[in-house]
C-alpha cells in the first residue's frame, strides 16, 4: 500500500483509508477482523467521527485495540467534531445542530481519545461548516490543542473553498485535507473549484463515499458499460471507480466505509489500476450521458 503526505506540512496517511462510520452493529471480533485485513493490506489509517453510530463508534474501536498498544504507533487516527446528533445519549440536545466553539472542540477531543484508548490524534476535522462558527476563536482552541500534543493536525470536511479559505486565513499551521463527497457518480467538486483551491494549497481531498453510494448497481445499463471499463483492467468494477479517483493529480485519498473484509482487500489492490486518461473521460461522459465542452 503507498502512504503519502496528504500536506506537505502533515504525516504520510495511507493512499486508502478505512471508515468506521458503519462498524456500531458488529460484534468485537468483526471489528478486529476489519481492523486486521486493513494492516494486513497497508492500509493503516483509519476514520472516525464522534457521533458514528450514535456516539459509538470510537469506543468500540478503542476497546477492540486496547490489548494492543504498540499498534498506535503504526496507525494514523482520524476523527471529526462539530455536529451535535439527537440521541438518547445526549439528552441535552433539543435539535440536530453544529457547534464549533472552543468548549465543545475540547470536550470532543477528551471524548474522542478516552473513546479510542490514545493520547493524541493524528488529525481532528470540523465534520461541517457552522454558520455560527468563530474562525478566531476555532484557530486559538486548534493551536492550543496541537501545543498540549493532543492533536498533531488539523482539517475540514464539507467545507466550500471560500469556507477553506476562510478558515485558513486565521490558523498559524495549515489545514491539511478537507473530506468531501466525490466519486464518479458525484464528480461536481472536481470542477466547480473545490478541489482546485485545495490543490493551490498543496492540500489532498479524503473522499467519501467514493464508490457513489453503489449508484451503480442501480443503473444497469451504466453497470454493464463499467463491466466492460474493468475486463479491459482485469479489475472489479469498485477497483474501478476507486482507480478513477487515483487517477485525479489532486492525491485523492479514498475512504473505504465497508464492514465486508473482503472489500478491503479488493480497495486495497485498487491503487495497482493505472487508469488511461481518454478511459477517465470516456467513464464520465457515461455517468453525465454527454461530452465535455
Amino acid at each position: 500500500m503507498e502512504r503519502k503526505l496528504i500536506h506537505p506540512k502533515s504525516p504520510e496517511f495511507s493512499r486508502v483509508i478505512t471508515g468506521v462510520w458503519r462498524w456500531s452493529a458488529l460484534s468485537t471480533d468483526g471489528i478486529e477482523a476489519l481492523i486486521n485485513t486493513s494492516l494486513e493490506h497497508g492500509i493503516t489509517t483509519f476514520d472516525h467521527a464522534d457521533i458514528y453510530g450514535n456516539y459509538s463508534c470510537e469506543e468500540l474501536f478503542g476497546k477492540a485495540i486496547a490489548n494492543r498498544p504498540a499498534l498506535r504507533n503504526t496507525i494514523q487516527l482520524v476523527t471529526k467534531c462539530g455536529i451535535k446528533l439527537l440521541s438518547d445519549k445526549r439528552p441535552e440536545h433539543r435539535i440536530k445542530h453544529y457547534d464549533t466553539s472552543k468548549e465543545h472542540i475540547i470536550r470532543s477531543v477528551e471524548n474522542s481519545l478516552r473513546n479510542l484508548k490514545t493520547d493524541y490524534l493524528d488529525l481532528l476535522l470540523l465534520h461541517r461548516p457552522d454558520p455560527l462558527m468563530n474562525p478566531a476563536e476555532v484557530a486559538e482552541v486548534f493551536s492550543k490543542l496541537k501545543q498540549s500534543g493532543k492533536v498533531l493536525f488539523f482539517g475540514v470536511s464539507n467545507f466550500t473553498a471560500p469556507q477553506v479559505e476562510l478558515l485558513s486565513s486565521y490558523l498559524r499551521d495549515p489545514l491539511v485535507t478537507n473530506q468531501i463527497e466525490i466519486s464518479l457518480f458525484y464528480h461536481q467538486l472536481l470542477f466547480d473549484g473545490t478541489v482546485d483551491t485545495l490543490m493551490k494549497h498543496q492540500i489532498s481531498p479524503m473522499a467519501w463515499s467514493p464508490l457513489g453510494g453503489g449508484k451503480f448497481f442501480a443503473e444497469n445499463e451504466i453497470q454493464k458499460q463499467l463491466e466492460t471499463f474493468a475486463q479491459r483492467y482485469a479489475c472489479s468494477i469498485s477497483q474501478l471507480l476507486l482507480a478513477w479517483l487515483l487517477r485525479h493529480p489532486s492525491g485523492i485519498f479514498p475512504i473505504l466505509g465497508t464492514t465486508n473484509p473482503s472489500r478491503l482487500t479488493e480497495g486495497a489492490k485498487a491503487l495497482t489500476v493505472q487508469l488511461d486518461k481518454q478511459d477517465w473521460f470516456a467513464m464520465l461522459k457515461l455517468v453525465t450521458g454527454r461530452d465535455v465542452a
